[in-house]
């Protein structure tokens, strides 16, 4: 069953009719805002261009999908973080520390990958970090420790997430020969699938682990304990 955000928004939809101020917009008011010179509202395209020769109404549709692509990204980041942090266990504590520190740094470069295309077709990023989430496509898990295994499974689902709409973004621009958009979002798809096949691998259910069971058992978790295939072809 497809599921809604409170603004009626599917989650399988871009935002595209989210632009400029909004007084129900997390973000969007501020105590000094008038004292600050206005120049461009957030999530609006720079009517006389920006120095790339695409029309106003594609740079504006372009730039308001790779921000929604931003938020989702920054969400990610904000919840790999979490887990870095959260990291406990035999398996967990030393090798999926240093992973989750990988995934951190891929998803730093692919916020300011998209974050400069989004600014480059003359459109405002969203940065303000309640608004990011309230934007986003993928919605943080609740806080909490959880276990290694439930983490994991979170981040699972929201690369696959962000590699969906990361290709409907790149077919849309395709049509609309936004080429510098689909070679930006072409590599961060592909790094994307790259980090979603390594959480995927985590999560198989095979292990090098097997407990402490070789303390009571009196088998000291030897090799031979499981007879090895001798029919295996060389």
């Amino acid at each position: 069953m497809e599921t809604h955000d409170n603004q009626g928004f599917s989650h399988d939809e871009f935002k595209l009719n989210k632009t400029g101020f909004d007084p129900m917009m997390p973000g969007h008011q501020s105590n000094h805002s008038g004292d600050m010179v206005l120049r461009q509202e957030p999530r609006t395209a720079r009517q006389e261009g920006s120095g790339i020769s695409l029309p106003y109404e594609t740079r504006l549709e372009m730039g308001l999908m790779l921000d929604e692509h931003l938020c989702a990204l920054n969400v990610a980041l904000h919840q790999y973080t979490k887990h870095h942090w959260l990291t406990e266990g035999a398996e967990s504590f030393g090798s999926l520390h240093h992973i989750l520190d990988e995934h951190i740094e891929v998803t730093q470069k692919h916020i300011d990958d998209v974050g400069e295309r989004v600014a480059r077709l003359g459109v405002v990023p969203t940065a303000h970090p309640v608004t990011q989430h309230e934007i986003s496509y993928i919605k943080h898990e609740v806080e909490g420790r959880y276990t290694m295994r439930d983490y994991l499974r979170n981040d699972l689902e929201h690369e696959i997430k962000i590699q969906g709409m990361l290709r409907k973004t790149i077919n849309r621009a395709h049509s609309l020969n936004d080429f510098g958009t689909v070679q930006v979002l072409e590599e961060v798809l592909l790094k994307r699938e790259d980090l979603g096949y390594h959480l995927w691998s985590l999560l198989e259910d095979d292990t090098l682990v097997r407990g402490m069971t070789h303390l009571l058992d009196g088998n000291q978790d030897i090799a031979s304990n499981r007879p090895l295939n001798n029919n295996l072809k060389q």
